[in-house]
């Protein structure tokens, strides 16, 4: 079952259970892949799972810019509400690999690459980032490799 067959069964779940933060946000999800496809000008009537992550990845960024504005701005009540829609979109994104995953792959390229210093550190990053595609995100290597590298 794809990603995007997956949110719409839960939506119904979510509808039949009257769970009405779970169908609102889910619901946005599936607007959002709607107008991706639309942007597309696809007549496929699912987006790819690809595709989908991205769009969720986009999502998730924009919850969490969100509760940082509303925390900074002293709406906690506001905050709490986009943290609780994070949560339910954030089930969505396959697992991150860990700091440690990402330390091995960091060491290795190092190595194949050559760079021991901390001038050639955009270079690593770039190579690690392309390689952890999906897999990794980006601020989670650059922490990596700034430790690796000073």
């Amino acid at each position: 079952m794809s990603l995007h067959q997956t949110i719409k069964a839960d939506v119904k779940v979510a509808m039949i259970a009257k769970n009405e933060l779970n169908t609102l946000v889910l619901r946005g999800v599936l607007a959002a892949f709607q107008t991706e496809l639309i942007a597309q000008k696809s007549a496929a009537l699912e987006v790819a799972d690809e595709v989908a992550i991205t769009i969720i990845k986009k999502l998730v960024k924009q919850r969490k810019d969100s509760i940082d504005q509303f925390t900074k701005g002293g709406r906690p009540e506001l905050a709490e509400i986009e943290s609780n829609e994070l949560v339910i979109i954030e089930k969505y994104l396959p697992a991150t690999m860990s700091h440690a995953e990402i330390h091995t792959v960091v060491l290795r390229k190092q190595a194949e690459l050559m760079i021991v210093d901390k001038s050639k550190m955009g270079l690593l990053i770039g190579a690690v980032s392309k390689e952890l595609k999906g897999k990794a995100e980006g601020s989670d290597i650059k922490v990596v490799v700034e430790k690796i590298l000073l």
